[in-house]
């Protein structure tokens, strides 16, 4: 019995053999596989039916079908060019043969490739991995200086220092609709509904909608409309209620005038829901009848966008719902389990609909949150976040949340013009774009040096950014300032900030980077004391690191608790390990320094090779010059230091730095070195020039 099945294996085995050797031959057939094997070519299709029931000519199309799958999932080709190398001479007939044989077009394995591969990534052990305030992106370390352990809360810097940009007079909070069905099950449906209300009001230029983030915590409450609105600083309130039975949901909605608990509108709706248009219309309805309500202007474009249905398929749209629900448990928690019940679920909502955009973007945007760090220095590093996002642009071209993921995946790869492109579509589609905006100008200011173009972007951000992010963007904009040398206008941004969330650690430790900015480093270590006092997670590293004033035991437990950070944050140390090094050496632990110093070359030179964040922005090559500079490679420090004499801008906190690194001793006085840093100054100056004249020109107009 076994013997007839291996020489079937065998004569199968042959023939395919025969068949991929003459892949590309479009006119090999039925003859010339018979001749080639030796039979006539009624025995041989004899002999082959016998086996699997098909003649020759389907054998040979699905030898070559699957050797067409190989290659789409290995190469980089399109589908006509597969087409081809198979021996098919029209694509069209190609894709018909391939959704004959598998059941998707050939288009789809890309998609199912760019889906499976996070999958296959291996779980990190500890699931803190994701930044403490995944909401808004996992930063990538901004400078080769200054540690910005206080902003691993939040990537973006925007806004205008004397307005944190809420206008309370259009500023809504959508409390989340209370459950009215029997079922706990229709829980994360009404709260998608509640989501598209907010999500739709939020399209509205005129108004400004307190994030879905913030709401959460009002979910349960016994706190009075009013105190919730004054919480977040929102002037009106959307509450509702809905019940869902069989196919019909009944829905009402109330706008209330928070300051005198005053209900300016409501209405119930009543409505069966067949396919996903019925429900959307509802929404869409909500939001303009709000905007109408409250005067806002709508302008046709944002009434495209707010009436807009993301999918035809009602049971695909459950199912996204239910995806966002564990996407926003897995924002507040990082609880693996979370991420994992998101995937489950959008993947689930695109095997019903393969063309549902806003499903694909949402994807790519969690494994970038989930994989960032884990695959930092790998070479396929978003490359499913970026193929994600351009299957969500290819089924809706205005989908301003995919252009934006391009952008930030063409940014950490070291694609500035790529990055710029993506952001300015996605404001162009939504001008209210605050996260695309806020990208674009840390873009701006960190590897153009362009202080002006960063500051506006800045300042549109925080004018349509959700409100409980502002403390954020204020503290952003104020290193912004800080970097271009507008000590007063930090001061401010930090002082209103601090009005905003009474974040009294973080206050000081922003006040500490300003001190060791004016290079009073023994006052700068002495508010950092303080921050630390307030909350340990903020400690004075920069000082004890980089300022001219020894204190070697104090540098040296700084080190270890950094070394901590790092390990809890599953945040790779990609610009401290230099200084972790200096601090062992200081304290006569040699070898210690060793591991860390060679840490540091490591990581720079690799962020080099891979064009990583830390090298477009020159960060890595002024690690790298410091390091050797110390272990007394002088040719190399200044390699390196060449290279960053580069860069078109230098930020006020480089100049501190490269006039006391103490790394940098063994070269300072040289002529060379010298030239470097006047360089630097004079380039700090003239952007410094050119952003106050910019202000003045600013403050004319509002004043006009």
């Amino acid at each position: 019995m076994t013997e007839p099945l291996i020489t079937d294996q065998i004569f199968i085995k042959k023939l395919t053999e025969i068949i991929l050797a003459n892949l590309k031959n479009e006119n090999f057939g039925v003859k010339e596989l018979a001749y080639l094997y030796g039979h006539s070519p009624s025995t041989l299709n004899r002999r082959l039916h016998s086996i699997n029931q098909k003649t020759i000519n389907q054998f040979i199309r699905e030898v070559r079908l699957q050797k067409a799958l190989e290659l789409l999932q290995n190469e980089s080709l399109t589908a006509s060019e597969v087409a081809y190398k198979v021996g098919f001479t029209s694509p069209e007939y190609f894709n018909t043969c391939f959704h004959e044989l598998f059941g998707y077009p050939p288009g789809k394995v890309k998609k199912n490739l760019a889906l499976k591969a996070e999958e296959n990534r291996h779980t990190p052990a500890n699931s803190n991995q994701e930044l403490k305030r995944s909401y808004w992106r996992i930063i990538a370390l901004a400078s080769s200086g200054i540690l910005l352990i206080a902003v691993l809360v939040y990537l973006v810097y925007p806004s205008d220092a004397g307005n944190p940009g809420i206008n309370p007079e259009k500023s809504i909070a959508v409390l989340h609709f209370k459950n009215l069905s029997d079922s706990d099950a229709d829980k994360d449906y009404i709260d998608g509904v509640m989501d598209e209300i907010a999500i739709n009001l939020s399209k509205i230029h005129d108004l400004r909608v307190v994030s879905r983030t913030s709401v959460e915590q009002f979910r349960t409450t016994d706190r009075s409309l009013r105190e919730i609105a004054k919480k977040l600083n929102a002037n009106y309130i959307v509450e509702g209620s809905a019940q869902k039975y069989s196919n019909i949901l009944h829905l009402s909605v109330r706008l209330i005038e928070a300051s005198r608990d005053r209900e300016i509108w409501g209405h119930s709706y009543e409505q069966e829901i067949s396919e996903p248009k019925d429900i959307f219309k509802i929404q869409s309805q909500v939001a303009k009848t709000i905007a109408l309500e409250l005067h806002a202007n709508i302008t046709l474009k944002e009434q495209e966008l707010i009436e807009k249905v993301p999918t035809a398929n009602l049971t695909a749209y459950g199912l996204y719902m239910k995806a966002g629900s564990y996407y926003k448990d897995y924002q507040h928690t990082h609880n693996l389990k979370a991420y994992t019940g998101a995937v489950t679920f959008y993947k689930a909502a695109l095997e019903l609909d393969s063309t549902f955009a806003r499903a694909y973007s949402d994807l790519a945007n969690l494994y970038l949150r989930r994989y960032f760090w884990e695959t930092y220095f790998k070479k396929d590093f978003l490359d499913s976040c970026f193929v994600l996002a351009n299957i969500a642009l290819h089924y809706d071209p205005q989908l301003a949340e995919a252009w934006q993921v391009i952008g930030r995946c063409c940014f950490e790869k070291g694609d500035i013009e790529g990055a710029l492109y993506n952001y300015d579509k996605s404001i162009e589609i939504n001008p209210e774009h605050s996260d695309a905006l806020a990208y674009k100008g840390y873009l701006l200011t960190s590897l153009v040096g362009d202080y002006v173009g960063g500051i506006d972007a800045y300042q549109k951000s925080v004018r349509t950014g959700p409100p409980e992010y502002i403390p954020d963007l204020l503290r952003g904009l104020g290193q912004a300032y800080l970097d271009v040398g507008f000590i007063d206008s930090a001061k401010s941004c930090y002082h209103q900030a601090f009005e905003f969330d009474g974040n009294k650690g973080l206050y000081l430790y922003n006040l500490s980077d300003i001190e060791f900015c004016l290079e009073n480093f023994e006052e700068a270590i002495r508010l950092g004391n303080e921050a630390n006092d307030v909350d340990s997670i903020y400690f004075p590293a920069t000082s004890y690191f980089y300022g001219p004033v020894e204190h070697n035991f104090e540098a040296y437990l700084q080190a270890k608790k950094l070394l901590r950070s790092f390990e809890k944050s599953g945040i790779l140390n990609l610009n401290q390990a230099h200084r972790i090094a200096y601090a062992f050496w200081k304290m006569g632990k040699y070898d210690e320094a060793s591991i860390y110093f060679n840490q540091q070359i490591k990581n720079s030179l690799e962020s080099i090779k891979l064009k990583r964040h830390m090298a477009e922005y020159k960060g890595a090559y002024y690690d790298l010059a410091a390091t050797y500079a110390f272990l007394g490679d002088r040719a190399k420090a200044f390699q390196y230091l060449n290279e960053f004499n580069k860069k078109s801008f230098y930020p006020i906190y480089f100049l501190i730095l490269v006039k006391h690194d103490p790394l940098f001793n063994s070269i300072r006085k040289e002529e060379h070195f010298q030239a470097i840093l006047q360089n630097m100054q004079t380039k700090f100056q003239a952007e410094h020039e050119r952003v106050k004249k910019w202000l003045e020109e600013q403050k004319t107009l509002q004043l006009n």
